[in-house]
């Protein structure tokens, strides 16, 4: 059955400046990749060199069909230096917003995704009030010279990552600032190790707080500097299930990783959710994959359900409206990624039909690009780069979802 959206409904893909534009120099996590006995698997390099290449994947996205671009400014790049901020970059990233409009696209913009100039983590980074504050200064500059070409605004991404991930045993409750490779890079830019904090290098639960307080006056920031554009953030929401003995563990999880972002998001215009899996919880914490559901490369469960939870879950939270401003899968099967899409717009039909106010949907993400710690391994993109030309090539799925979006309706038997 085909479902028709609504008039004004936003259909995208996404990308973050670090993963694609290439050689950003000034940001922590360059110097973080760089360090001997780092945890990344590779440096970022060139990435995807978007940086210069920008307008042909513009063009590229309105051709395929999509009528929006979530990507995001680099601080790094427009404060090299604290209280320094970059004519050129400024105007570089104005000539890529125009490029969108140019090519009918509107724009959806993160001003901050992961990396930050690295005078910031040097000096306190996100376990530090000042980062707020430093943070708003930018907001306020950057909507000040960028926000007439701005139609959505997302002051961070995933604020709530760094707990998610405490929660799961990836990163212990104190941080990542003891870890050799840390210690190393701090003392690499003239930093005292203890107050080097790059974002999922320091206290989970302090950088959540400080985030919190960066996302508000943040904010404010932009729209006292007379932002056009609605002003949200985004979070990264997982499905939470509990079996037998599970529930406590469950709702301890939900109370710190989710509800103070929820809770400060009812101010906010919209909320972003960004979803790929599930996570489970039993007696003792949470669980490892189930026994018969698929395992993908990244090390959680294949569940394109999710999303239908997690939208629900912040819609009834927040009384905003839900924007999906990531949802993906990484593998090299495009028959598997088409799948999920299939799947996971499916459970976004349900919610919308049910009345939940959902704006738009981006896809996770254009292009093969730079995946953190994993490196160039996990594949992401609905359009594959060749590493070595970076010549782009759409998949199915890039075509399959640009018809969604240029019709503006979903029909799950001929999304195959």
């Amino acid at each position: 059955m085909v479902h028709a959206f609504p008039e004004g409904f936003v259909w995208g893909t996404a990308t973050a400046a670090h993963q694609v534009e290439g050689d950003n120099t000034h940001c922590d996590f360059w110097l973080l990749e760089h360090t001997p006995g780092t945890m990344f698997k590779e440096p970022s390099g060139d990435a995807c060199d978007q940086w210069h290449r920008y307008a042909d994947d513009i063009a590229l996205l309105a051709e395929l069909g999509f009528g929006s671009y979530r990507l995001s400014i680099e601080w790094a790049r427009i404060e090299p230096e604290e209280g320094h901020f970059s004519r050129a970059a400024l105007e570089h990233y104005r000539r890529v917003l125009g490029t969108c409009h140019d090519h009918g696209l509107s724009t959806c913009v993160t001003f901050h995704h992961f990396t930050s100039p690295l005078w910031v983590s040097a000096d306190g980074g996100w376990e530090s009030e000042r980062t707020a504050e430093r943070f708003a200064r930018y907001c306020d500059r950057a909507t000040r010279s960028l926000g007439d070409l701005v139609d959505r605004g997302c002051t961070l991404n995933e604020p709530n990552l760094p707990v998610s991930l405490a929660h799961a045993g990836v990163l212990p409750t104190g941080g990542l600032k003891h870890v050799p490779f840390v210690v190393e890079a701090a003392r690499r830019c003239g930093a005292d190790a203890e107050h080097f904090a790059p974002f999922l290098v320091g206290d989970p639960y302090r950088v959540r707080d400080v985030m919190l307080a960066a996302h508000e006056r943040g904010r404010e920031a932009m729209r006292e500097a007379g932002a056009p554009f609605p002003v949200g953030v985004t979070l990264a929401m997982q499905e939470g299930q509990a079996v037998p003995g599970g529930e406590e563990h469950l709702a301890r999880w939900k109370r710190e990783n989710f509800e103070p972002f929820l809770e400060l998001a009812r101010d906010d215009d919209f909320i972003g959710v960004q979803t790929y899996s599930r996570n489970r919880f039993g007696p003792e914490g949470q669980l490892p994959p189930e026994e018969g559901v698929p395992v993908l490369i990244m090390g959680y469960e294949y569940w394109p359900q999710a999303l239908e939870a997690t939208v629900r879950y912040a819609a009834e939270a927040t009384s905003v409206p839900v924007v999906v401003t990531e949802n993906g899968i990484g593998t090299d099967d495009d028959e598997q990624r088409v799948a999920y899409y299939r799947e996971a717009l499916s459970a976004l039909v349900r919610c919308m039909q049910d009345g939940i106010d959902v704006r738009g949907y981006y896809a996770w993400s254009l292009l093969d690009n730079y995946e953190w710690i994993h490196g160039y391994g996990p594949r992401f993109g609905i359009v594959s780069v060749d590493r070595e030309t970076q010549a782009r090539t759409p998949k199915k799925s890039a075509r399959l979802l640009g018809e969604v979006a240029r019709s503006n309706a979903f029909d799950p038997a001929s999304f195959a």
